[in-house]
């Protein structure tokens, strides 16, 4: 099978391991449309499918290729539909209705589609992770410590992450909070942690399994997600996660509450001792390719 994909991400090429595990099934060739390329060249030849990674402005032109090439249109959807401003919203509408095949990554971005009269079929295929160093963790978790993963940006919501530890210290609970991340905000959120006098750690990038292995609990406080990487991880470790019905997290098995309950939740599991685990089984390497065969 050939497939052509219509990328946004420049390091979607060869020794990039998502496009090595496509690419170990179809033969796979990249159009790059985005930032500076605006018409960008167009392979001769024949392609079964034209593959847009995203149901914006991206998918119409991946439309527009796929109708000049003769090719089937796949469309994947790895973002949140209802975070999205109403043009955008609009078009990915009529993009999805001229697929043929669409591809979502949970059940929710599914049900955020199935209204909007798709006529092709839409398959469910999670983001392909490899759970295995993080299932294998040996848990020696620090008592009442905090763990929140991700950037310093707006949708992550990174600041209330510092208003559920103020909330939780003040009903007696001796808890700290360590930010594994970094962004345009850590200099604003490093300023009110200390304002508030709380402790927080601001480690920045770093490989998450060593923390997930002293971890009590993941806080997760974004608006929204499309996927939630850092919630899989932490369920498959074995670390209870607090989030917001974002992504995949009531899926995979996280304690789903509001925003506006968070604070009270998050102190019970921390007192209590909270359990929870991965609900989802996530599909091998070779099961994920094979899957993701069948969505083209």
């Amino acid at each position: 099978m050939k497939v052509l994909a219509i990328s946004g991400d420049k390091r979607f090429k060869p020794g990039n391991p998502r496009y090595d595990l496509q690419a170990s099934a179809v033969d796979l060739a990249v159009v790059y449309w985005g930032r500076g390329a605006l018409f960008p060249r167009i392979p001769e030849g024949h392609f079964d499918v034209v593959s847009a990674q995203d149901p914006f402005f991206r998918g119409l032109f991946a439309w527009y290729v796929a109708k000049r090439l003769k090719a089937r249109f796949n469309v994947q959807v790895h973002t949140d539909l209802s975070a999205q401003p109403f043009f955008k919203y609009f078009i990915a509408k009529k993009v999805l209705r001229h697929a043929d095949t669409v591809r979502v990554v949970s059940k929710k971005g599914k049900s955020q589609i199935e209204h909007i009269r798709v006529r092709g079929c839409i398959s469910i295929l999670p983001v392909f992770t490899d759970l295995s160093r993080f299932s294998s963790i040996v848990r020696k978790p620090d008592p009442h410590t905090i763990l929140w993963v991700g950037r310093f940006e707006v949708e992550k919501n990174p600041f209330y992450a510092l208003d559920v530890l103020k909330y939780v210290r003040k009903q007696g609970v001796d808890a700290r909070l360590v930010m594994l991340g970094d962004g345009s905000l850590r200099g604003m959120l490093e300023g009110k942690a200390s304002a508030l006098s709380l402790p927080v750690e601001f480690p920045g990038w770093h490989d998450p399994a060593p923390y997930l292995a002293t971890a009590t609990l993941v806080l997760s406080t974004s608006v929204h997600e499309s996927w939630g990487a850092s919630i899989i991880e932490a369920l498959a470790a074995g670390v209870p996660v607090v989030a917001p019905d974002v992504g995949i997290a009531r899926e995979a098995g996280a304690i789903v509450v509001s925003h506006e309950h968070m604070p009270g939740i998050v102190t019970e599991a921390l007192q209590s001792g909270a359990e929870t685990h991965l609900a989802i089984t996530m599909p091998s390497k070779d099961e994920w390719v094979k899957e993701w065969v069948t969505t083209l």
